[in-house]
């Protein structure tokens, strides 16, 4: 009975100590960001109100307890997606002339107003490269768009990582 009692006593203890070692690191898990205080009440606007990253950015702003109000008297800060737009370069070509290869270009831009300092434009871009196959079409649509929503998803991390970076 003892040895059973000291092999669960030993397990318990090990599981804390590496809890604890990876809460004194630092570690969190991705998808919850400490914002400051002051970005926990914020005005939200997009060019694209129905568009799927703004529809991403709102969810993951609800995930970290950020309140988004239409409009307030307070001052209060202030988020503006300005654009988000997919580009395409060809970076080769099959021998009859089609293209083979295409880098795809996400760009996004946005601003963060806080009220009393100065506009902060964040800007940046993703990058995935994209083989096309005219033989199956069909199927290189489908993973063209899964491309893009993953892109999507990786912009509204980064969005919220940039919030999370500004000092207040």
């Amino acid at each position: 009975m003892q040895p059973l009692i000291i092999r669960r006593v030993s397990k318990l203890l090990s599981f804390s100590i590496i809890l604890m070692m990876l809460n004194g690191c630092g570690f969190q898990l991705r998808g919850n960001y400490l914002l400051a205080p002051e970005l926990q009440t914020i005005i939200f606007s997009s060019v694209d109100q129905y568009g799927e990253l703004t529809r991403l950015v709102k969810q993951h702003l609800s995930i970290n307890d950020v309140t988004l109000v239409r409009q307030s008297e307070k001052a209060i800060p202030q988020m503006r997606i300005l654009q988000d737009n997919l580009d395409r370069r060809t970076l080769s070509v099959f021998p009859n002339g089609q293209v083979a290869e295409y880098e795809l270009i996400y760009t996004v831009r946005y601003q963060v107003l806080i009220p009393g300092q100065d506009i902060q434009n964040f800007r940046f871009e993703l990058n995935r490269d994209y083989q096309d196959d005219p033989d199956i079409a069909l199927a290189k649509s489908r993973e063209l768009s899964l491309m893009l929503r993953e892109m999507r998803k990786e912009a509204a991390n980064k969005i919220l990582r940039d919030m999370a970076s500004i000092q207040l």
